[in-house]
């Protein structure tokens, strides 16, 4: 059963958290958030914070940590075959309370409705917070165009001033 293989990403100072399902392949092989290629999600949330695309690892934590964007995933392990969501069994959820003690998180985003699934299931009453669920930027996800992930997603936006 694979385990998460890396932290999560936040501060003191992040305000949103964004919640992925498990990650991809590649993402287990860079040991980052979103590494696939076809992976929408940094031009996505660098349209909606009006910024560059960042593409290196540690730009894009840099981008994260400036923007006050936590980033984790709902599930610790599970089984998955590559990374097909729709194949996730005997799922093991994330502790979100280390974030949350940390942070000073306003709102919860999950990436997707598999991230949304599970985070229901194992963690919202845990924590006692809903979350919001965007539209996934999985390639998978094809039948929404990039412009239309960004209106979608400009909600994460509306979060950063409070």
């Amino acid at each position: 059963m694979p385990q998460h293989p890396f932290p999560p990403l936040y501060d003191e100072h992040s305000k949103v958290l964004i919640l992925g399902s498990f990650p991809s392949v590649k993402s287990r092989e860079q040991l980052f958030f979103y590494g696939h290629p076809q992976n929408r999600f940094w031009k996505v949330i660098s349209a909606v914070m009006e910024s560059d695309t960042p593409l290196t690892i540690a730009e894009k934590r840099r981008f994260l940590l400036e923007n006050h964007i936590a980033l984790w995933d709902v599930i610790a392990s599970c089984d998955i075959s590559g990374s097909s969501d729709s194949s996730i069994k005997n799922v093991v959820a994330n502790d979100l309370v280390p974030i949350l003690k940390t942070a000073n998180i306003c709102q919860i985003f999950v990436n997707g409705k598999t991230a949304e699934k599970y985070y229901d299931k194992y963690i919202r009453d845990t924590i006692g917070l809903d979350a919001i669920c965007l539209p996934s930027t999985s390639p998978a996800n094809a039948g929404w165009s990039v412009d239309r992930l960004i209106g979608a997603w400009r909600t994460v936006g509306k979060y950063m001033n409070k």
